[in-house]
């Protein structure tokens, strides 16, 4: 094959560096936004956090290159690596309590076990996930265990070393699936009632037939009454599905804090709308190194030769500081200047906090109202809250879907929802309603909805279908 050359001329949109991090500052929310800022302070040896936010600003108006003349500094120089390829990046540890593995480790130590059972009972407990349960085969766990830690084990032994797990608190640690997890906290219950032992019972020889809800099938296969089977499902209930959720000292993840990026607040007719700064703090380029550069620069201009790749590093970081500065007021814009419209758009919402009253609303319409693309518009809304006097809102959950009804009414998408809530709270939970029987509902009160748009909002709402929903 011939090597030849020919030119090409192609348009390709690019975003520079200062542009992509613009973007994730846009993303980041308030506490996020706090550790960034803090991170730049430390990384950027001209920024310091600014005490008094009424300070003068002179110093983030002067530009170096009035101080050097003849700056023929190849551009390379000017890109500031502090970092040597030597250095090791080190982890911050936080401390936090014992995660669940840890405690299980703790109590196998109590047992009197031999090194090899120890090792492997270990190995164990590292497989348990979050939800308390063992979801590998034993199979699959000895031949780990024989690359990692140079032990044959056979399958057999897994199990007995898996019993001694299952003694451990909390109880029902380290089952293979619903059914064990449910008869080992059982087995550590006194089963002093026939309630408890017909519930045994139950998930012992008819455990399928309890989770799909076929009570009828199982009240006549045990030969019981209605209310000692409802005695019986009411101690299964009282279980715990999820055995590691039982343990809560620490190393496991928790709902996190929120802290609200926005104050909208209401009086007199009139909204408030303000952005949360919380603690992030205002900064500022230390003056000193501005002097620094004037006390080397000659009083004609010149700058020595020894001075300038030190110049030319405090420019670097001088620039850098000064584009920071600038997209944290350009994020502060766009956040006010989203929010507003957002507001403006669902002002009957906000003063009172009903759902009915929210408009259908999607991202277009708030990025045509302010001008900015509608990708934007989905960073400034994403994982963003605002505190409002009904509470801390999702500003997600602000956007739905238009639906329009027989009468030609558009509506929102929440106002279907809530309706189907009512519908489903209000039915024989006996006989409770399928996704058809919901349709037909809606339909009959106007609202043109398919039966797969009923079960896509039904999910939506976290609630199972009709045959889970079941009750005696």
């Amino acid at each position: 094959m011939a090597i030849s050359q020919r030119q090409i001329q192609k348009l390709q949109q690019t975003l520079s560096p200062q542009q992509i991090q613009m973007i994730k500052l846009l993303e980041l929310p308030t506490m996020q936004l706090e550790q960034r800022v803090k991170q730049e302070i430390e990384e950027n040896i001209v920024l310091e956090e600014e005490e008094n936010a009424s300070d003068d600003e002179e110093a983030q108006k002067i530009s170096v290159d009035d101080y050097i003349r003849d700056d023929d500094t190849p551009s390379y120089k000017s890109r500031i690596n502090n970092f040597s390829k030597d250095d090791k990046q080190r982890p911050v540890n936080i401390t936090e309590g014992r995660s669940m593995q840890e405690y299980l480790a703790e109590q196998l130590r109590y047992r009197n076990l031999s090194d090899r059972d120890m090792r492997i009972a270990e190995f164990l407990v590292g497989s348990i996930d979050e939800d308390g349960y063992l979801r590998r085969d034993l199979d699959s766990i000895s031949d780990d265990i024989a690359f990692s830690l140079g032990i044959e084990v056979a399958p057999d032994e897994l199990e007995r070393v898996l019993g001694i797990i299952h003694q451990l608190e909390p109880a029902g640690i380290g089952a293979r699936n619903l059914q064990e997890c449910l008869l080992l906290q059982m087995r550590l219950r006194r089963m002093d009632s026939p309630a408890k032992r017909l519930a045994r019972k139950i998930v012992t020889s008819y455990f399928e037939e309890f989770v799909k809800k076929h009570y009828e099938k199982l009240m006549s296969r045990l030969g019981v009454g209605e209310e000692e089977f409802r005695d019986a499902i009411e101690e299964i209930r009282h279980l715990s599905p999820k055995p590691g959720n039982l343990y809560s000292e620490g190393g496991m993840d928790t709902t996190p804090y929120i802290i609200p990026d926005f104050r909208i607040d209401y009086h007199d007719g009139q909204f408030e709308l303000s952005l949360n700064s919380y603690n992030i703090p205002e900064v500022k380029i230390n003056r000193r190194y501005m002097e620094m550069i004037r006390d080397m620069v000659t009083s004609n201009g010149i700058v020595a030769e020894k001075n300038r790749e030190a110049i030319q590093f405090v420019k670097s970081k001088i620039d850098s500081a000064k584009w920071f500065i600038s997209a944290i007021k350009q994020r502060h814009d766009t956040l006010m200047r989203t929010m507003q419209e957002i507001l403006n758009f669902q002002k009957e919402y906000f003063k009172d906090g009903d759902k009915s009253k929210l408009r259908p609303m999607i991202l277009k319409d708030i990025a045509d109202r302010t001008g900015l693309d509608v990708s934007t518009i989905s960073r400034v809304v994403n994982s963003k809250y605002a505190q409002t006097h009904f509470g801390i809102i999702l500003l997600k959950s602000l956007f739905s879907e238009a639906m329009q009804t027989e009468s030609g009414e558009i509506v929102s998408s929440y106002e279907i929802k809530n309706l189907l809530q009512t519908c489903i709270d209000e039915e024989d939970k006996r006989h409770p309603l399928t996704d058809e029987t919901l349709m037909n509902i809606l339909n009959a009160k106007g609202y043109c909805i398919a039966r797969r748009t009923v079960a896509k909002y039904r999910e939506m709402l976290d609630i199972p279908v009709a045959r889970l929903r079941k009750q005696i």
